[in-house]
């Protein structure tokens, strides 16, 4: 796994006019190619009479899901140049539709290229990015008399808390970055005067 991804921070349209053509951007974070579809679908439901909606998705840390189409524009002047915005940005789990109006006046190839692959570079900056690092899952058990003081503990010292299930004994499920596990297991044992237990799940990806 990557140790670490950018994607778009929220889901937003930008738009733009060149030579009367009016271009909308929408941009969102898409987990699954599922949902970057899904995405696509529903903004071309939305602009039904525009003279085109081309897409670009990008899914995978490691990008390994690309997928563009020109929808009519001239074969590689519009899905393509948009699709290379979001790589040259390094931008990952990432879905944009350019929505165009024509405006009567033709731009070209070039025209195109610069025009489609513009609106998605102007509608990242317009979003902005936030970058995902990648966490080692794991669950520590406590009892119920420290739970309360472990978790605020862990809270104030910036640790990712993401989940607290209360049984018999109380699980705090964290994120942690593989580097700090030997530091958090000592630190546990003395927060917890070596009451509480650490298990070690999978791997997954949060906020940096």
């Amino acid at each position: 796994m990557q140790e670490q991804y950018r994607t778009v921070a929220r889901e937003g349209v930008h738009e733009t006019e060149i030579n009367r053509s009016r271009f909308l951007c929408a941009l969102a974070p898409a987990a699954t190619e599922e949902e970057a579809q899904a995405f696509v679908a529903r903004i071309r439901k939305k602009h039904p009479t525009a003279t085109h909606n081309c897409f670009a998705y990008v899914i995978g840390a490691d990008a390994a899901v690309q997928k563009a189409s020109d929808d009519g524009e001239p074969g590689g002047t519009a899905g393509v140049p948009m699709l290379q915005m979001l790589m040259r940005r390094e931008v990952r789990y990432v879905v944009a539709v350019v929505t165009r109006y024509y405006g009567g006046v033709k731009l070209g190839a070039g025209g195109l290229i610069r025009a489609y692959g513009g609106v998605v570079g102007e509608a990242l900056d317009a979003f902005g990015t936030l970058t995902r690092q990648r966490f080692r899952l794991a669950t520590v058990t406590v009892d119920h008399q420290r739970a309360g003081k472990l978790e605020n503990d862990l809270r104030a010292t910036g640790r990712d808390v993401r989940e607290v299930r209360y049984g018999e004994a109380v699980t705090i499920e964290i994120g942690l970055p593989d580097a700090d596990v030997d530091a958090f297991r000592g630190w546990l044992a003395d927060a917890t005067a070596g009451t509480a237990g650490l298990e070690l799940g999978g791997e997954a990806y949060g906020d940096a």
